[in-house]
């Protein structure tokens, strides 16, 4: 049987799990690349998934050599991937459907991002009930993905405890931060393979998923 807890909390992570704006990411790479005539093949970008936007950044800068500082990289390419995500929105397979379950049922919710504030305001003032009772995005922390910050800081804006609270992630180093925050973290299979490793939960989708589900998590 499972346990009748409920998580106190369900954090999301946006690019991937939430959204399926990863190519946006990638395609928006590529086009500054171009236009600076710089070094950029679709691995580069598939190693940056799940990355802070200032670690990427500087990846890029420094692979591209490109004669623009980091948050001017930053704010070129959160300006580009808004830009897409206005005209059309890519929901990733189930997450609106567990998102409106969950407030219904009360459960707090937060968005944790490594991308811009402004982009994860974008986005969640795009769904039609107020899905996220606090955001978290990378211009708010000082430590980004794989570094727990991220998540802890969800945490206790919400008022709860890590180990009370559902993650979901699509990447190696935001389900690192996830882990290494304490909470029940589960990866969901998008873009790039997730290593599976003893004591770490996959699933392949979040279709079909209910709350039900998640507090099978607390048994």
């Amino acid at each position: 049987m499972f346990g009748k807890k409920l998580p106190a909390a369900v954090l999301w992570d946006m690019d991937g799990t939430l959204v399926d704006s990863e190519e946006y990411w990638l395609s928006s790479e590529q086009n500054l690349a171009k236009e600076f005539n710089g070094s950029w093949d679709a691995q580069d970008g598939l190693d940056l998934i799940g990355m802070s936007l200032y670690d990427s950044s500087q990846v890029m800068k420094d692979k591209m050599g490109l004669d623009l500082e980091p948050e001017e990289i930053i704010q070129r390419l959160t300006d580009d991937v808004v830009a897409q995500l206005t005209v059309s929105i890519p929901w990733r397979p189930g997450a609106r459907e567990l998102l409106l379950e969950l407030k219904k049922r009360g459960v707090k919710t937060a968005l944790v991002t490594m991308s811009m504030k402004r982009m994860a305001d974008s986005v969640a003032a795009q769904i039609p009930f107020k899905a996220f009772d606090v955001i978290v995005a990378g211009d708010m922390v000082t430590h980004g993905k794989p570094h727990p910050e991220p998540y802890l800081l969800a945490a206790t804006m919400l008022g709860v405890k890590p180990e009370d609270c559902v993650a979901f992630e699509d990447s190696n180093t935001g389900l690192t931060s996830a882990e290494a925050a304490g909470t029940k973290a589960i990866g969901i299979t998008n873009i790039v393979p997730i290593t599976l490793r003893p004591g770490r939960t996959i699933w392949p989708t979040l279709e079909g998923v209910t709350l039900k589900d998640l507090r099978k998590l607390f048994k």
